[in-house]
């Protein structure tokens, strides 16, 4: 390695060791993304209201549960009691970026608050069933903002304003029934509109909210943001909260196609013993195994090459009459060992033979036993325009 090129890897090295250097120390970009995780820091997860929720329901009881509302409240159901009851009482919460509620959840926390319990849901979108059971209709706003005005309606708690700019969403309540629901806030871009109403279902109420990034780390952290959360939460009755984290409690659920047998005792360890069983087979049988055996190439067969060289070689010389007399007399062996016919006499007889077993044309086969015959009679005057139509006659029948 020349000098100059040194010079060049060396100023290479110190080029890429300063990119490295500059991507490891410049600031790490804010992620935005709306997880609503309460192990998430970042400015729309719920790690601030997960730290803080205990000051929000105050000598509360607050249960984190990781399971469908339908999952965990079918649980408790009393189907021993007399009036057909749950074994818990209190509000299910559960705030998140755009609800993921399955039907079956649904019905269940129907059934739930009718029971005299509450329900408070706080989602950019609510579910479609839900809205239909309650008669409540959602609208998006089209007309896009930068930013919106938030707050309650109770002049009791104070009507100030706050301002959301980052994670706001446009959804608003368009349609209610305006005999079982009250509007508890508001929110104004272009208009006013409805953002947080309480609707009576039976024994029990939902509270129902399309301004979640209000409790994100972001709005609870950012001035004085904190007093729109608390009196949003402040219509939540003094029970038992049963706050719903599912898919936000920061756990990473594997995309694997074995996740259900690896979550299973049973079908886990069957399928470690499987996979044990197999490499022991592996092991054990590859020592059974014949070892491979090397392919050796055959010789070469150089009789063509041979034969081109001394007819090259015969070719160079001009000797003519002697390359005939061995075309003809390689003809000849041939039309023996193939067709099994005397070459003894070239006649009538002999081409007719010929021309039955080989199938050929028979004025080809006329025509070299022609050239063979006359080749024969004057053996000494062949020139090189013979040797050429010898060969062509002949090879018209051999090939």
């Amino acid at each position: 390695m020349n000098r100059t090129l040194k010079i060049y890897v060396f100023f290479l090295i110190l080029l890429l060791a300063g990119i490295v250097y500059i991507d490891i120390n410049r600031p790490k970009p804010i992620n935005w993304s709306p997880t609503y995780s309460i192990k998430d820091k970042i400015p729309f997860g719920l790690y601030v209201f997960d730290n803080e929720v205990k000051s929000y329901f105050k000598n509360q009881k607050i249960e984190k549960i990781n399971t469908t509302p339908y999952e965990y409240l079918i649980d408790q159901y009393d189907y021993d009691s007399l009036v057909n009851n749950y074994k818990i009482k209190g509000t299910a919460l559960n705030i998140s970026e755009y609800s993921d509620i399955d039907k079956q959840s649904v019905e269940e926390l129907l059934i739930f608050v009718s029971r005299g319990n509450t329900a408070f849901l706080s989602s950019k979108e609510l579910p479609m069933q839900l809205l239909d059971s309650l008669k409540v209709t959602t609208k998006l706003d089209y007309k896009f903002n930068d930013s919106i005005f938030n707050w309650v309606a109770n002049k009791k708690l104070d009507s100030k304003k706050y301002k959301i700019t980052e994670g706001l969403g446009n959804n608003y309540f368009a349609k209610i029934d305006t005999l079982n629901t009250t509007v508890l806030g508001y929110q104004n871009g272009d208009s006013t509109r409805v953002n947080y109403i309480k609707v009576k279902y039976y024994d029990g109420e939902f509270l129902l909210h399309t301004q979640p990034a209000a409790f994100t780390n972001f709005h609870l952290l950012k001035g004085n943001h904190f007093e729109y959360a608390q009196k949003v939460l402040s219509y939540i009755p003094k029970n038992n909260i049963y706050w719903f984290i599912k898919n936000q409690d920061g756990q990473v659920i594997s995309q694997s196609p074995m996740r259900y047998i690896l979550n299973q005792p049973a079908l886990k360890w069957a399928w470690y013993i499987f996979l044990l069983g197999t490499l022991i087979f592996m092991i054990f049988n590859a020592k059974r195994k014949q070892r491979i055996i090397p392919i050796k190439k055959p010789l070469p067969n150089t009789t063509v090459d041979f034969t081109k060289t001394i007819g090259n070689l015969y070719y160079q010389e001009g000797d003519h009459d002697n390359i005939i007399n061995k075309k003809i007399v390689y003809f000849l062996e041939k039309i023996r060992n193939v067709y099994l016919i005397d070459t003894n006499k070239l006649d009538d007889e002999f081409i007719k033979k010929l021309h039955l077993k080989s199938g050929k044309d028979i004025s080809d086969i006329q025509r070299a036993v022609f050239l063979i015959n006359t080749h024969r009679k004057s053996p000494h005057s062949s020139i090189e325009e013979d040797l050429i139509q010898m060969n062509k006659a002949i090879e018209k029948i051999i090939n």
